[in-house]
C-alpha cells in the first residue's frame, strides 16, 4: 500500500502552482516515543484535516483520531502529536480533507525486542543527483531512519537537476521552497511514508560551516543580518521536517538496549564551542548515567581527531568537525571513564569511515560516518574516476591515523545500523550510479562494534 501511495509523487517540481494538488508533499512521521509519535503533512486548505490512526493498514482498526488546521503563517504544514499508543508497534496513518484522502504513512512507536534496526543518511544534495538510497531504506524493515543532517543544501551545486529557487537561499520563503521541492522527490515519499525519521540538522539547512554566530558563505552586505537568515532556516527547517518544535538535541529510549541522543552541533556552537555549555552538560549526563546497553550519538560531523596527507586545496585538519573543539572533546569522552559502550553515528564529511576514537592512547568509543546520498565527494571533486587517485589517499590516512579502521572517500549511498544486545553492526549501502533515479543499490562494507570494546571490526560480507 505504501508503495502505491507514493507511485504517482513527481520527481520534480515546486510547492508554488497556483492550484496545488492537495497532499502533494506526500506524509512523514517522526520522533518516536514508547508511547507515541508525530505526524506530518502539508495541505493547502482552510477547511478541518482529520487524521486517523490504525492497528492495520486497511483502517478497520483506528485506534486515534483528531481534527487540525494549518494556515499560511506555517507554510500550510500540518504536525499532530499523537499518544497512548502501544510502544514498539507498528502503526498506520492517514490524513483526510473532504473527501480527499492522502497517502497512506506507516510509522513505529519506539521499543525494543531482542533487534534494533535502523537506517542512516546524510548530505543529499538535490543537483547532484538522485535520491535512489532513500528507495532503498524505504524497501527495508527498520525501526526508524536517523538522518545527520544536510537534509537540503541552501547553495547551488551540482547539474543533474535544477534547484528551486534558482539562487541561494536566505530568505524564508527560499528555504521553503528548497524544502517543498525535496519533499516532492518520490524516493524521499517512500522513505517518509515507511518509517518514522529521527533527524538532525548540519550546516546546509541554513549555509555552509553555519554557526550561532555566523557562516563565512554569509554575506551581512548583501544578504542581510545573519539573525535573520539563521531564524528563517530555523523555521522552515521546523515546519517542514517531521521534529518536535523547539530544540534538536534531545533523546530516544529503545527500551534497556538503546538510548539515541541526537546532538545539534550548529545552534550553540561559537568560536570557542562546538556544543555550548547546556548542551554539553546534558549529553555528559545522559552518556555516564542512562542504564541502557548502548550508548548511540547521532553526531552530525566527525568526532574521531584526523589529520589528512598533503592535498591540493584541502587543509591538514578540518576544524568544522570536532577538531576545531578540542577542549568540548575533550571533555565528553573523558566522561566515559570505563564505559566502552558508546557509538557515534556521523555525517556530513562524503565518505564513509570506521573508527575508534582515541583518548590519551586507548579506544573509548566507536565511530561509524555514513557516506553522502548525492553531495560530492574526493573522486567528485578532484574529477578523477573513483577507486584510482583515492585509494593512494585513503592510505596516506590511515597510515596518519592508526585509530581508522577503514575509509572510502568515493562512494555515494547510505547506510543501516542493527543493535543487539552483543553488537552494534553497521553496513554500507553504494548506489551504483548516483545520476540514476532507479539505480541499484548494495551492500559494501559491513563493521561491528561488540559490547563493551570500544573497538570496530570488520565483518565478512
Amino acid at each position: 500500500m505504501i508503495g502505491a501511495a507514493v507511485a504517482g509523487a513527481a520527481s520534480t517540481g515546486t510547492a508554488r502552482a497556483a492550484t496545488p494538488p492537495l497532499f502533494e508533499h506526500g506524509v512523514a512521521s517522526g520522533d518516536p516515543l514508547p508511547d507515541g509519535v508525530l505526524l506530518w503533512t502539508r495541505v493547502v486548505t482552510s477547511s478541518a484535516i482529520r487524521w486517523e490512526v490504525a492497528a492495520d493498514e486497511d483502517f478497520h482498526r483506528i485506534v486515534r483520531r483528531g481534527v487540525t488546521r494549518t494556515s499560511a503563517a506555517r507554510d500550510h504544514t500540518v504536525k499532530v502529536e499523537v499518544h497512548g499508543l502501544r510502544d514498539n508497534t507498528r502503526y498506520w496513518y492517514r490524513f483526510r480533507v473532504g473527501d480527499v484522502v492522502s497517502p497512506v504513512g506507516r510509522t513505529k512507536t519506539a521499543g525494543c525486542g531482542s533487534e534494533l534496526n535502523f537506517g542512516v543518511a546524510s548530505c543529499a544534495n538535490w543537483p547532484a543527483g538522485h535520491f535512489a538510497g532513500y528507495g532503498f531504506l524505504a524497501r527495508q524493515d527498520l525501526d526508524a531512519v536517523i538522518h545527520l543532517g544536510d537534509y537540503i543544501y541552501e547553495n547551488l551545486d551540482g547539474t543533474v537537476r535544477p534547484h528551486d529557487p534558482a539562487h541561494r537561499c536566505v530568505t524564508l520563503d527560499d528555504y521553503r521552497r528548497r524544502h517543498a521541492q525535496y519533499k516532492t522527490d518520490r524516493h524521499v515519499q517512500a522513505l517518509h511514508a515507511a518509517h518514522p525519521m529521527i533527524a538532525t540538522w548540519d550546516d546546509h539547512e541554513s549555509a555552509d560551516n553555519s554557526s550561532s554566530i555566523g557562516s563565512p558563505q554569509h554575506d551581512p552586505a548583501t544578504e542581510g543580518p545573519w539573525g535573520a537568515r539563521l531564524a528563517a532556516a530555523t523555521q522552515a527547517y521546523h515546519e517542514w521536517m517531521p521534529v518536535r518544535e523547539g530544540k534538536l538535541d534531545r533523546t530516544f529510549r529503545f527500551g534497556e538496549l538503546a538510548t539515541l541522543s541526537m546532538l545539534d552541533l550548529r545552534s550553540y556552537r561559537t568560536d570557542t564551542t562546538i556544543l555550548g555549555a547546556a548542551q554539553r552538560d546534558w549529553l555528559i549526563n545522559t552518556l555516564t548515567t542512562d542504564s541502557a546497553r548502548w550508548q548511540l550519538v547521532g553526531n552530525s560531523v566527525m568526532i574521531s581527531p584526523i589529520t589528512f596527507p598533503p592535498l591540493p586545496g584541502f587543509p591538514a585538519t578540518n576544524t568544522d568537525q570536532w577538531d576545531g573543539f578540542p577542549a568540548d572533546r575533550e571533555l565528553v569522552l573523558r566522561s566515559l571513564g570505563d564505559r566502552k559502550n558508546t557509538v557515534f553515528l556521523t555525517g556530513d564529511i562524503h565518505s564513509s569511515w570506521a573508527s575508534d576514537v582515541p583518548l590519551n592512547g586507548a579506544s573509548v568509543a566507536t565511530e561509524y560516518v555514513v557516506t553522502s546520498l548525492t553531495s560530492a565527494n574526493f573522486d567528485d571533486l578532484m574529477k578523477v574516476p573513483p577507486r584510482t587517485a583515492s585509494l593512494q589517499i585513503e592510505a596516506g590516512i590511515q597510515a596518519l591515523n592508526p585509530h581508522v579502521r577503514f575509509v572510502e572517500l568515493d562512494s555515494h549511498g547510505v547506510s543501516t545500523l542493527r543493535v543487539t544486545a552483543d553488537e552494534v553492526r553497521f553496513d554500507w549501502h553504494y548506489v551504483a550510479d548516483k545520476v540514476n533515479p532507479d539505480s541499484a543499490v548494495a551492500r559494501a562494507h559491513s563493521f561491528r562494534t561488540r559490547h563493551n570494546t570500544a573497538q570496530t571490526e570488520r565483518v565478512p560480507l
